[in-house]
């Protein structure tokens, strides 16, 4: 027996043979009526004693117990490798008033940065320092006291009301406790007044649009190698989030700008504005009936009010390969000879791979011909891509799938 109880034991039985029960005391003659009274306190006096003593007991047994217990351990965040640019840290100009889920791992794992701060690294916000503009506001080219090069996204204010914030409380939910090599690594924020503020590792290779459509530093074309290693990247950050993050993540808008390159041309998924994470299966639940994405690359039952699975992520994939294959944009139409009419970029490329004809619709600028490796790599891909767009979303595979296949290439 536990030595508090036994305690507990043997002071009970002490205390009820010093206090009898109120039956055993002799009544007094009239002429005492004094007493009376006195003998009402101390019954009073002895029944709450008797009900405090054993709970003051009680209570030092519980708070022995819990001594013992074990302390919680805080898990340590592991989202930022040592390796990355050193931010520097200010006091700052809010106090943090929303939740999100996991938003005491995403704020262990951030910097929070002030508007001065950026503003300064910025040139004020200079036109002259954006680089690229995301779903719902510019990014600039930051250079910090450091001397470290950042990208820093400032998200619009003049958009629907809310907009802005929940594309910022997006990307702190899901980048903010994430780490994989091929989603764009989320190095700090600030909230400021109106001011939603979002710094990012800056990757100066820049977008994969810009290089597959002639913006890119200099008109250079991306090789065959650089393209087949970008859509292995983007299908391992997918496969990812789909199947390796607990609770999954669809990103919902997959596309060539939203895919970042590093110096090797490794493929760093960015801008998760629309992300959700998925509560369930993510090949079966559906997170939100309202469309989201850009045109060209958005799965035709999200246009039908089905809903949004993994699924249309994989379709999204399978539109970016094949915009990787043709150097054509998904939301532009294709003219496949002149007078054709013209048919869109999906439709285009689904029926040529379906007829074999792989070879006719290959971007000209990767230098390809004839056959052998790459064609046969070229191939591969497409293959992909073309179960990847299936009408049916049931007919698609997984993003694990697509990379099981990719592997084979």
């Amino acid at each position: 027996m536990d030595d508090s109880l036994l305690l507990l034991s043997l002071f009970l039985p002490r205390f009820t043979a010093a206090h009898p029960p109120i039956h055993h005391v002799a009544c007094r003659p009239v002429g005492h009526a004094m007493d009376v009274p006195v003998l009402v306190l101390v019954v009073v006096a002895g029944a709450a004693a008797a009900v405090a003593v054993p709970c003051l007991l009680l209570a030092f047994l519980c708070q022995r117990r819990r001594k013992n217990l074990k302390p919680y351990t805080h898990r340590r965040c592991g989202s930022s490798p040592p390796s990355g640019p050193t931010l520097p840290v200010s006091t700052p100009e809010y106090s943090s008033s929303w939740s999100f889920y996991g938003s005491a791992a995403a704020d262990a794992c951030l910097q929070k940065l002030s508007l001065a701060d950026l503003a300064a690294a910025t040139g004020g916000f200079s036109p002259d320092k954006i680089i690229g503009d995301g779903s719902f506001g510019f990014v600039y080219r930051a250079v910090l006291p450091s001397g470290a090069a950042v990208a820093v996204k400032r998200l619009s204010r003049d958009g629907a009301a809310g907009t802005g914030d929940r594309e910022f409380l997006a990307e702190l939910e899901v980048l903010g406790s994430l780490s994989h090599p091929n989603l764009a690594r989320l190095l700090g924020y600030c909230a400021s007044g109106r001011d939603r503020i979002l710094v990012y590792e800056l990757l100066e290779r820049g977008s994969l649009d810009a290089w597959l459509h002639g913006d890119a530093e200099g008109g250079e074309a991306l090789p065959w190698p650089a393209r087949l290693r970008v859509a292995r990247g983007a299908a391992a950050a997918l496969a990812f989030l789909h199947h390796d993050r607990r609770p999954p993540v669809l990103h919902r808008d997959v596309k060539s700008s939203n895919v970042l390159l590093g110096e090797g041309f490794e493929a760093k998924l960015a801008d998760f504005g629309l992300a959700r994470i998925v509560r369930g299966s993510p090949a079966k639940s559906h997170v939100s009936t309202q469309a989201a994405g850009t045109a060209g690359y958005v799965a035709p039952e999200i246009w039908a009010g089905v809903g949004t699975t993994a699924k249309a992520d994989v379709y999204s994939f399978g539109v970016l390969v094949m915009e990787i294959v043709t150097g054509h944009r998904p939301s532009w139409p294709v003219k496949a000879k002149i007078g054709e009419k013209e048919v869109d970029m999906v439709d285009w490329a689904r029926e040529k791979i379906g007829g074999g004809q792989a070879s006719e619709i290959l971007d000209r600028r990767m230098g390809i011909e004839g056959q052998g490796k790459e064609m046969d790599e070229v191939k591969g891909l497409l293959e992909i891509a073309w179960q990847c767009t299936d009408a049916l979303h049931k007919n698609r595979p997984t993003m694990e799938e697509v990379v099981t296949m990719l592997n084979k290439i």
